[in-house]
């Protein structure tokens, strides 16, 4: 081979070799495989970033407080949940149900397809306005149930509501909750020290006891409790009691209905932005900085505890009974 002939006989080599380099490089012929991890990296979302992260600015608010006041504002999912179906024609009782994660579950039970029936204390009629428009936006029926779950009666008489005004009931939120931070017991008076027993426990022993004989197998009971029952702060000495007291409903409730096939279980929050917070439940100091210990770096917002709510609603959770699910951003324990 002559000389001329080798170097064309080298360029076209190099040019095969350039262009298949091109060739596989190029994102038009990626692999599938290729394209589906550059997608997955695109959909995922660092959940350090994803709300907002201390510090916050100190705010203060009359207990119970409300939603649409606090800096920020927190999400429940009013513009995130997109439901599927999976609560289609469920029928749900929310206590507490204008914030927090009340809110959040309410909302998510009526993109799912549940009617949803919410009790609130009347001075958050505001909040819970709000909330039953988003059900009625989603199709379902909303039933706004206001008063104070402090007195048996009126316990008696929100289940009666609820019922008649959905149709039945077969989901128990047990959610509302009081929480005052006092440095010291010495600081607790029995009334205060009584509100929040009659708030976290006493309502709980009522309204279930009032709603058990509305329940079919199937139906399921839910009760908010909190990392506060196994890793208590010494300002909340009488609200970690109630949640150690609302972990073990859970579990002693769950041994009694399980075999009639009604399920119970527990979600157990570490620091979320509520209302709970500005109204009493965090000094201005751990306010300023609230969320900031949880490996996350943040606080969670209601919005990313929705769908708990909707697992233990649903009948495709329906071996989980007596269990306690947390939330807490790396931090506490369930």
């Amino acid at each position: 081979m002559n000389e001329k002939n080798k170097i064309s006989r080298r360029k076209v080599i190099r040019g095969l070799g350039l262009g298949l380099a091109a060739f596989t490089a190029s994102p038009i012929f990626a692999s599938p495989e290729m394209l589906n991890m550059e997608k997955l990296s695109e959909d995922l979302k660092d959940p350090t970033t994803k709300f907002p992260k201390p510090p916050f600015k100190g705010q203060s608010q009359p207990w119970p407080g409300l939603v649409s006041k606090m800096d920020p504002r927190p999400d429940h999912g009013e513009k995130s949940y997109k439901g599927s179906g999976r609560l289609t024609g469920r029928k749900a009782l929310i206590t507490g149900g204008d914030s927090g994660m009340g809110r959040a579950a309410a909302i998510a039970y009526a993109r799912e397809g549940a009617d949803v029936a919410i009790n609130y204390y009347p001075t958050e009629e505001e909040d819970a306005l709000e909330v039953i428009a988003l059900i009625k936006a989603a199709g379902r029926k909303a039933i706004a149930l206001p008063g104070d779950i402090r007195d048996e009666k009126f316990c008696i008489k929100l289940v009666a509501d609820a019922v008649k005004g959905l149709g039945g009931i077969d989901i128990l939120v047990n959610n509302a909750g009081r929480q005052q931070a006092k440095a010291s017991i010495l600081n607790i008076s029995t009334e205060e020290f009584d509100w929040t027993m009659k708030t976290n426990v006493y309502a709980l022993f009522w309204i279930t006891k009032a709603v058990l004989p509305h329940l079919l197998p199937g139906s399921a009971i839910i009760v908010t409790t909190s990392v506060q029952a196994t890793d208590p702060s010494a300002d909340l000495f009488d609200y970690a009691q109630t949640k150690a007291a609302n972990t073990s409903y859970v579990r002693s409730l769950a041994k009694q209905l399980g075999p009639k096939g009604i399920r119970v279980n527990g979600v157990a929050p570490g620091p979320i932005w509520t209302p709970l917070q500005v109204s009493g439940g965090a000094t201005q100091e751990k306010l300023k900085m609230f969320g900031a210990d949880a490996p996350l770096g943040r606080p969670g917002q209601p919005a990313e505890l929705a769908a708990i709510y909707v697992l233990l609603a649903d009948d495709s959770g329906s071996y989980a009974n007596g269990q306690v699910y947390g939330a807490a951003g790396g931090g506490g324990q369930p």
